[in-house]
């Protein structure tokens, strides 16, 4: 067993489970409610669905119906039994002893009948210095994992679950060993300096340098520059760039190393390949990080085999600044290279990530990937047209997005594939929704009471952030400083606006969000509309990233002078028509809004959907760190005998 089981989506009559194999595993699934008989099912092919991706490595897609639904609000134990050559039965407790709290034989999960209990983050990125914040949420599972009634109802994984294009030189070297440890798939490479992947591996310039491996004729030039040169960021980008995943091989390896410390053992004995002195030191410093990362990963993965999780991409999950305009799409799907290198990292979230929300949708594209790997030849090689032809159903696919009917119902947003292009000027910001999708949300928001919605990006942001971003995109850099909020694009910031005001959606949202890598929360009254609407925007970012903390404060202490609730300078702004109050840190010291630190966020809502509580815990051992609205600080202080802005 290389990775899971990951507990995907969860419902009383039906069981999503994500996990995979060196081979087609025989298994059988075991679930033990603590009050009620456990029952047995086969997990045959109308149950399972395996994928193979290489000569020893097979994707498990699990999903069971049940005929007789489980109880919900208890603790159900369950176990995968795995078939053993000599007809004998292995459960987790043997081959994956590491998922198992102290003193358990089984793991277990909770079906939580309301979702009033969330933990939700961003931006993972494994050789970040920060402690990983899945961890935090396992020490945080383990203290209650006996009280079903404080288990939380999901892990909402809000984007950039992987960094596709971020990668550390001893991951890459992992990747590769893995790569050739489970004999995953090779394949060709159309309009690359490389013919093919083996190739890939073992260029020169395959660690540090792959910006080097772009198409070199003279016709691509052009395409190099727009790629990688002038002042604007690439569109796979030189800062980070230099070790971008480029296979669907190298994609699919990445998820084994991120969700699972099997695959490590595996490749414990990686070599460093031949590095200039400067990569040498970045390699040796990538490393340090890097085992942090491992020693965490046990904990990690726990607490995905415990807790209900569900996942939408961001940009890093495929490529930085992922369709931000018209113009990058262009580029991009216009060269065959370029269109591989994304459609790779799109198949592998299918497969990884995207199945588990919503299995129904992807029975075609499942179909379309089974045909693929059957034309991997004696050499374990994809053929090109197939593949080609895959990806570009993935990025025609419209599907991404998810609804969860529960109480409150729960919306998650796909923002990066069906956008509001700026025809006008394709090389300006597209909308994160397009008119038809935006159309979509409101339907599903009629005659709710309350609904959380699940935006990768938050709705309403730091201002001067989005100012700065704003003033970039007028002189032409909107690449460069990431101009991706929703009030980039002034028709996407009033249809939204307009579907709040709407007379038949909910009187309370709450966004939860992530990508900026900073916390924060902010109360949001809707002006002007026939009843009072609240929504809640809710950050949680990173679970192991964190924005450079200098420039945060800087950010954080001119936004508080410039864009105060008060300051006439909002009337120039999309927040006229809102009154926009901040939550503030209750470990705060210098009056700061935001909360720099990686951790895991998690908000507790009341029976009509508003947030109770709204916490940031700290990976790094800190106290988490409650976000408190007005009134409540002023009740802390006074039960605390302290004054405002001391705790």
């Amino acid at each position: 067993m290389l990775a899971g089981p990951l507990l995907r989506r969860l419902e009383p009559g039906r069981l999503v489970l994500w996990l995979v194999g060196s081979a087609p595993l025989d298994l059988t699934l075991v679930l033990a409610p603590r009050a009620g008989a456990p029952r047995r099912l086969a997990l045959d092919a109308s149950r399972c669905r395996v994928m193979r991706v290489g000569r020893h490595a097979c994707v498990h897609l699990i999903d069971v119906v049940l005929p007789e639904p489980l109880p919900q609000d208890t603790i159900i134990e369950y176990d995968l039994l795995l078939t053993q050559d000599d007809g004998s039965e292995a459960g987790i407790a043997r081959w994956a002893p590491h998922l198992l709290h102290d003193g358990a034989t089984r793991p277990n999960l909770v079906l939580r009948s309301r979702s009033d209990n969330i933990l939700f983050g961003s931006c993972r990125k494994p050789h970040h210095p920060a402690p990983d914040g899945l961890a935090r949420a396992d020490a945080l599972l383990a203290e209650h994992i006996e009280q079903a009634e404080e288990r939380p109802a999901m892990l909402m994984m809000c984007g950039d679950q992987v960094y596709a294009d971020d990668v550390a030189g001893p991951m890459l070297a992992a990747i590769h060993a893995l790569i050739r440890r489970l004999d995953l798939y090779a394949e060709c490479l159309e309009g690359a300096v490389v013919a093919d992947s083996e190739a890939l591996y073992r260029h020169q310039a395959s660690y540090y340098r792959r910006e080097e491996l772009l198409p070199a004729t003279r016709s691509n030039d052009a395409l190099r520059d727009r790629f990688f040169g002038g002042s604007e960021k690439p569109i796979f980008t030189t800062a980070n760039a230099h070790n971008h995943l480029v296979t669907l091989a190298e994609v699919m390896a990445m998820y084994l190393l991120v969700w699972s410390p099997v695959p490590w053992r595996l490749v414990a004995d990686a070599p460093a390949p031949p590095l200039a002195p400067r990569h040498a030191q970045r390699w040796r410093r990538e490393s340090r990080d890097l085992a942090g990362f491992c020693r965490d990963l046990p904990q990690s993965a726990r607490l995905l085999a415990h807790v209900q999780t569900l996942m939408i991409f961001d940009d890093h999950d495929i490529t930085d600044d992922w369709n931000l305009s018209a113009k990058w799409e262009s580029t991009v799907y216009g060269h065959p290279f370029a269109r591989r290198i994304v459609g790779n990292a799109l198949i592998a979230y299918m497969l990884c990530q995207g199945w588990g929300n919503r299995p129904d949708v992807f029975n075609t594209v499942l179909d379309d990937m089974a045909m693929l790997v059957s034309t991997a030849d004696g050499d374990g090689r994809l053929d090109a047209p197939v593949q080609d032809a895959l990806v570009r159903r993935l990025l025609s696919f419209r599907q991404w997005d998810f609804v969860i009917r529960t109480k409150p119902t729960i919306i998650v947003l796909d923002i990066r594939t069906r956008r509001w292009r700026n025809r006008r000027r394709p090389g300006h910001p597209s909308g994160l929704m397009d008119w038809e999708s935006l159309t979509e949300l409101q339907h599903e928001l009629l005659d709710e009471t309350a609904a959380v919605i699940v935006s990768p990006t938050p709705m309403f942001g730091v201002k001067l952030i989005e100012v700065v971003q704003r003033i970039a995109t007028f002189v032409g850099h909107a690449l460069t400083v990431d101009a991706e909020n929703w009030m980039a694009h002034r028709g996407a910031a009033s249809s939204m606006l307009n579907i709040f005001r709407h007379s038949r959606t909910p009187g309370n949202y709450v966004l939860l969000s992530g990508d900026v890598h900073y916390s924060f929360a902010y109360d949001v009254e809707v002006r002007d509309s026939e009843r009072p609407q609240h929504v809640w925007q809710i950050t949680s970012s990173g679970i192991k990233n964190e924005f450079p903390r200098r420039l945060l404060d800087w950010f954080d202490r001119l936004n508080r002078w410039l864009f105060s609730p008060r300051s006439p300078l909002n009337w120039f702004t999309q927040r006229r028509d809102l009154a926009l109050t901040p939550h503030l840190p209750d470990a705060r010291q210098h009056g700061e809004r935001v909360w720099n630190g990686a951790g895991i966020g998690q908000v507790w809502l009341d029976a009509q959907g508003r947030p109770v509580r709204i916490v940031q815990h700290n990976a790094d051992g800190r106290p988490s760190t409650r976000f408190l609205a007005p009134d409540q600080e002023a009740s802390t202080a006074a039960a605390s005998g302290q004054p405002l802005g001391k705790h």
